[in-house]
């Protein structure tokens, strides 16, 4: 992946003259008679972005989950990951709502077909899906300078990860998802993404399933050299340590990033891919001395 941030870097400033099309991660192509000026978004990464956009105010309702930044909190809320108050989102008249693919498809259908509210949809899997998502939203609210900027500080952030940590020794690793069970991400996966800018591998990046279970047999066959877990409200680490013979046990190469800043694919990812690269990083240190 060497190059392939700054690469990307380059892709977005010289788009900067392009035409504005938006098109969404399904393949619809979006027109909005004016920009969007009441918006509502449906995953906490998507308010996420609305903010570093510069477009917070133009927010008027989102999901249970999304409580960043601080002014997130205060937005109205329309619903969770069981549904969505339909009645209530009417009443709000948005002329936009920015959501996830295969969330809510059925009301949304409803929403669209029946009430003719506009529907932006993402599918990120790879960390350009970020920088693009706000660029496209930009274009959509009539923010695009904001939108580019924080599209190339996001990329930047990346290729100054990538410069420092991406050609140091190559360090196996395994990524724990939650605390119940062996689950884990493979090479369509946006953290597997983040892995590999630090200089990690991931043991199970060739398996079919984006997130499948593995288990423990799996684990001890491929014996990563670091474990990265992602529950930090619980001791994710206990099972692995009836596993002595495990070289991240052996080391004690356990390191718990933030799930809000590497799970949500949002501008914070940065800060997730920051703490990941520090952890291979302390990793290598520690298994060198």
């Amino acid at each position: 992946m060497r190059f392939f941030i700054s690469f990307l870097l380059a892709a977005f400033i010289n788009a900067a003259n392009a035409h504005c099309q938006t098109i969404d991660d399904t393949g619809q192509t979006l027109t909005l008679a004016a920009p969007a000026k009441r918006v509502i978004t449906l995953a906490p990464d998507l308010t996420e972005i609305l903010y570093s956009i510069g477009a917070g105010e133009r927010l008027i309702a989102t999901v249970d989950s999304s409580d960043y930044p601080k002014a997130a909190k205060n937005l109205t809320r329309i619903g969770s990951y069981t549904g969505l108050d339909l009645e209530r989102i009417v009443f709000l008249h948005p002329d936009l709502i920015v959501t996830w693919d295969s969330n809510f498809a059925r009301q949304l259908t409803i929403l669209k077909t029946q009430f003719g509210i506009p529907i932006y949809t993402v599918s990120p899997h790879q960390l350009v899906d970020i920088p693009r998502t706000m660029e496209n939203l930009g274009c959509l609210l009539n923010l695009e300078p904001e939108a580019k900027k924080a599209a190339k500080q996001f990329l930047t952030g990346l290729y100054q990860l990538e410069a420092k940590y991406s050609s140091q020794p190559k360090i196996t690793a395994f990524y724990q998802i939650g605390a119940y069970g062996l689950m884990t991400i493979n090479k369509t996966s946006w953290i597997n993404q983040v892995l590999t800018l630090c200089g990690g591998k991931n043991v199970f990046a060739n398996v079919k399933t984006m997130a499948p279970q593995i288990t423990w047999e799996a684990l001890l066959a491929n014996d990563p050299q670091v474990i990265i877990g992602s529950d930090v409200a619980q001791d994710w680490k206990r099972p692995f340590t009836q596993f002595p013979q495990l070289t991240a046990v052996k080391q004690q190469t356990f390191y718990t990033v933030d799930p809000n800043l590497i799970h949500r694919a949002g501008p914070r990812l940065l800060q997730g891919a920051q703490q990941i690269c520090l952890a291979l990083a302390l990793a290598r240190q520690k298994m060198t001395n």
